[in-house]
């Protein structure tokens, strides 16, 4: 299918197409090819314009001018109705994706040192038993599974909600919520068709919230939200707004972008054989791999900014004062100028420059995380799983921002 840059250009504000994998990297690759920075225009101005951003070299260079390209007031892309509710009554949520310096390095500092390697370290013992106790279900479920529901939704939530420190009963009512946030274009995950819906989510979320961070002002503990709802900037007590949106960025983004990457890696081993029995053959590959991994699916789709001044790109491109760009991270790691033979999934690419946690300032805290929690599970799988195969169609969810397979149908040998 042949594809004029305009029309390769509205993949970015169709939620479907980031559920059709050919058609949404034909799109990317036409524009790269042709158009790399594209001006967008919705053709009902359903969707405020922006530059459509997707060759490797832009994004980095965007990334890095942080003074100059600024989260606020548009972070991510959504319809024009909302950016305009936004503008007048602001976001409702305020994280480390919706914020600037000094806020941002501020907010961050509240638990950079949780993220530390010296203090991860000490997740270890816990992420393996964690695989060891996911890879036991797997065995005892006959040798069929879904596994984004049955594994990969479980494991890193289990994770980063045992680093907050809320209760396992808890830990459903997080996943569901989880689920009606990013899925809110997906009508298998969504809670409703109605727009109002996503505000309930969010609605939900702080009303839980708020009482963790009642419960732990009143009764500190040794857990993370116990240091965010604790922390203080300048020495002052972070606003209620400050203290719930980091417990939703940390509950959502900390486990949702980690399970799409797990899933997408299973079914990236399925469709390359020959990869699978590498890292059977060579585990130590295991750390290339989850980057790999992590660059294949890219879970993170985009994030958007905004020009304070008219700047000119090293590639010769003009974004003007006030405009906003759309950094498109799967296209920027399909970049053919960066990566060798980019639409190869290669567990033993080195260097993998993928651009999947950002650059700059606004690099994802829990990279590491992530990479230490892909490591176990799939060290555990590779020792005691001795193949997948597809038992059904995967599908993929309807988005714009973050997401990845929403089923993945497996049958599996256990060793």
């Amino acid at each position: 299918m042949v594809m004029t840059p305009q029309e390769a250009a509205e993949v970015f504000y169709t939620p479907s197409a980031y559920a059709d994998e050919k058609l949404f990297e034909e799109a990317c690759a036409t524009l790269r090819r042709e158009s790399p920075v594209h001006w967008v225009e919705h053709p009902t101005g359903e969707v405020n314009p922006f530059w459509a951003i997707t060759k490797h070299a832009d994004v980095l260079e965007i990334e890095l001018h942080n003074n100059i390209f600024l989260n606020e007031p548009r972070p991510v892309l959504g319809n024009a109705e909302g950016d305009r509710r936004n503008e007048e009554n602001g976001h409702m949520l305020r994280t480390l994706i919706h914020v600037d310096d000094p806020e941002h390095r501020e907010l961050r500092g509240v638990t950079s040192e949780w993220f530390l390697p010296k203090n991860l370290a000490t997740l270890n013992d816990r992420l393996a038993g964690l695989a060891v106790q996911y890879v036991d279900k797997l065995a005892t479920m006959g040798g069929k599974c879904d596994f984004v529901r049955d594994f990969a939704m479980q494991y890193p939530l289990n994770v980063i909600l045992h680093i907050l420190g809320l209760p396992e009963s808890d830990y459903p009512r997080m996943l569901k919520l989880t689920q009606e946030l990013f899925g809110a274009s997906d009508e298998d995950m969504r809670r409703d068709e109605d727009p109002a819906a996503l505000i309930e989510v969010i609605q939900d979320f702080f009303a839980y919230f708020t009482k963790i961070t009642e419960d732990r002002r009143a009764n500190p503990t040794g857990d993370l939200a116990s240091a965010v709802a604790n922390g203080r900037i300048n020495g002052e007590e972070l606003t209620m707004m400050q203290t719930i949106s980091y417990y939703v960025i940390a509950a959502t983004a900390g486990h949702d972008t980690t399970a799409s990457a797990m899933a997408g890696g299973i079914l990236a081993l399925i469709q390359h054989p020959d990869q699978w029995q590498r890292l059977k053959d060579d585990p130590s590959l295991v750390g290339t791999a989850a980057d790999e991994i992590i660059r294949w699916v890219t879970p993170v789709k985009h994030f958007m900014r905004t020009a304070t001044e008219d700047y000119t790109l090293a590639s010769g491109h003009t974004i003007g004062k006030g405009q906003s760009v759309l950094l498109s991270y799967p296209s920027a790691n399909r970049d053919e100028d960066v990566f060798d033979d980019p639409y190869t999934f290669d567990v033993g690419r080195s260097p993998n420059k993928h651009l999947s946690f950002g650059f700059g300032v606004h690099y994802c805290l829990g990279a590491m995380l992530a990479r230490m929690e892909i490591k176990a599970v799939l060290t555990e799988i590779l020792e005691r799983v001795d193949h997948f195969e597809l038992a059904g169609d995967p599908a993929l969810m309807k988005t714009t921002f973050v997401g990845g397979l929403k089923r993945l149908p497996v049958s599996y040998s256990m060793v």
